[in-house]
């Protein structure tokens, strides 16, 4: 899409992406910037760069983009240099704050259509009118209502809107990591994310299959997206499957059932760690801490299920040409930002400082090898792809800000856990079950990063209610939000690696379904078991470690299929 920008435009998108990481690394390492400022300037760079990169396809709404460019400019610098002047007057806005709301609000909205789709508007226009006419809804979600432009300046000026969590997390850390990313892909570690599975696993019983998932969790930590993920390690891994005796739908579906588990793993957990520091309020390193186990089980659980039905379908890799040892001892160092960031993080260091070490590290290790230096041309084009890659997610902060806005303006958010127990009987396991058909259905339409910071807002105190402490709840709506990847009828990611496989997408889907099914206990055992959480004393913790460990393999024997063969050639041999 880049490309396909003319040279001035081109110049433009390359000052903001280096304007993007030179201040917030400036921000993150020396001195941290005022609210106003801080969110602000992500946000305006973030909507300049969608209306420029996700183009008009005529001159004439081309020039509609650049008035868009325009109105998003002003709208939001009007925010940032009246900041404190507007909250000030909070509750006595003037008819020029109300004018600007309005507009702000409006080109959120045309904005996440360029990039997510219409099904993202539609959720916005609709919360936008439940904020309106409240007073006529069924009583259960009735509220007094508003005027649309009421509405529009509380969206717009208050902490719990456009300008509100998401725009925070999004400033503080997402777009650090993603750039560093970006960084680490160029400084070529992701070869090393694929080779060194290949020559330790490769040649075993499903070898191809494991390498994905071994891969997929190195890769997909850092990626931030399971889509990216199966894409950029799928490319590689899939047609590696299929080569190996892989039917094509299970090679499409082991790819996106082992990204999906990217997202739970630390150091970065794709963006969903960093919205759960902030709305827990505890320290970054205590959520990679109790997301460390689970993901381990998660990826333990697709790993034992590709090498049982591996081994019932006889599928065996071919041997590396080099040793994983070979390799570790060649390519070692680019294990450096990962272990600098994880390091820094556990030692105290904020995340925004962390990540700025670790792309340190990505330029400095880059420069081992002739072929992978980072140099200013180089330099210039990470920043450049991290930025794009960031406007995938940056472009529903507008929206998001509508959604919470809303919610909070009606009261909904207190009313929802009301809403959730009363329905499900105050049963924990029903409400689990209405938390996860909740996210799957706002999964369809939204990212799912953002599905977790809708669902979380409305959901977690429901499962606080019921006893489960804040930061399992957490875990519990997080996990959740991730299953419209692999899930009918939606699944991109799955559609991706069925897309990749040359596969049935419905065959590919449900194979991706049943390879993730740990997405699904995982809820299950954060809402009953607390040591899965570190919820309790260190015996507690270890007995339930053991014992999820003892069922997470048992449970994937069963769901491979391979005791099925087994009995039924145990059956012949009896007959014969």
């Amino acid at each position: 899409m880049y490309n396909e920008l003319n040279r001035i435009e081109r110049i433009l998108f390359d000052i903001c992406s280096l304007s993007l990481l030179l201040f917030y690394s400036y921000a993150a390492i020396i001195s941290p910037a005022s609210t106003q400022y801080h969110r602000g300037i992500y946000v305006i760079i973030t909507y300049i760069l969608v209306f420029l990169l996700y183009k008009s396809k005529s001159t004439l709404m081309r020039i509609v983009d650049y008035l868009l460019i325009a109105g998003s400019i002003i709208s939001i610098a009007y925010w940032v240099f009246n900041f404190e002047a507007i909250n000030y007057r909070t509750g006595a806005e003037t008819t020029t704050d109300m004018y600007i709301a309005i507009v702000g609000v409006l080109i959120s909205i045309e904005l996440a259509r360029r990039v997510v789709g219409n099904i993202f508007v539609i959720i916005g226009v609709a919360m936008l009118a439940y904020g309106v006419y409240g007073d006529i809804m069924p009583d259960l979600f009735s509220h007094a209502g508003a005027t649309f432009p009421e509405l529009c300046v509380s969206i717009f000026y208050k902490s719990d809107g456009i300008f509100g969590i998401m725009a925070n997390v999004l400033a503080t850390y997402i777009i650090l990591f993603v750039l560093f990313g970006a960084f680490l892909e160029k400084c070529g570690a992701q070869k090393f994310f694929i080779d060194f599975p290949l020559a330790a696993v490769g040649h075993k019983i499903g070898g191809p299959g494991k390498v994905a998932v071994i891969a997929s969790g190195l890769f997909g930590s850092i990626s931030g997206s399971a889509i990216a993920n199966v894409v950029s390690t799928g490319a590689f891994t899939i047609p590696m499957m299929k080569k190996a005796g892989f039917k094509p739908h299970v090679a499409g579906g082991i790819e996106p059932a082992a990204s999906i588990g990217g997202m739970f793993m630390p150091p970065i957990m794709g963006a969903g760690g960093f919205i759960m520091a902030e709305l827990t309020g505890q320290p970054y390193s205590r959520i990679m801490l109790v997301a460390l186990f689970p993901a381990f089980m998660y990826f333990f659980s697709v790993f034992v299920m590709v090498h049982y039905v591996a081994k019932k379908d006889n599928v065996v890799g071919e041997k590396s040409g080099h040793s994983a040892l070979e390799i570790f001892k060649k390519e070692w160092f680019y294990t450096i930002p990962l272990i600098t960031i994880t390091v820094f993080m556990l030692y105290g260091y904020s995340p925004g400082y962390s990540a700025i070490l670790g792309l340190i590290s990505c330029i400095i290790i880059s420069w081992i090898r002739k072929d992978t230096r980072i140099g200013p041309k180089q330099f210039l084009e990470a920043a450049r792809s991290g930025t794009e890659s960031s406007l995938k997610i940056g472009a529903t902060v507008g929206v998001i800000g509508i959604i919470i806005g809303v919610l909070t303006y009606s009261g909904l958010v207190l009313t929802f856990a009301d809403i959730v127990i009363g329905l499900a009987g105050g049963s924990l396991l029903l409400t689990i079950l209405l938390i996860a058909l909740a996210s799957l259905v706002l999964g369809m339409g939204v990212p799912v990063t953002a599905a977790y910071l809708i669902t979380a807002v409305v959901a977690v105190p429901a499962l606080t209610h019921l006893g489960v402490n804040e930061l399992a709840a957490h875990m519990i709506v997080y996990w959740l939000s991730q299953d419209s990847n692999i899930t009918p009828p939606v699944c991109i990611a799955a559609f991706a690696g069925a897309t990749i496989a040359g596969a049935n997408m419905w065959k590919t889907a449900f194979s991706a379904f049943k390879f993730a099914k740990f997405l699904y206990l995982g809820p299950l055992l954060f809402g009953y078991v607390p040591g899965f959480s570190l919820n309790g004393s260190s015996t507690d913790i270890i007995k339930a470690f053991i014992f999820i460990l003892i069922g997470t393999w048992a449970y994937s024997y069963f769901l491979s299929g391979i005791w099925l063969k087994t009995w039924l050639g145990i059956g012949k041999n009896k007959i014969a």
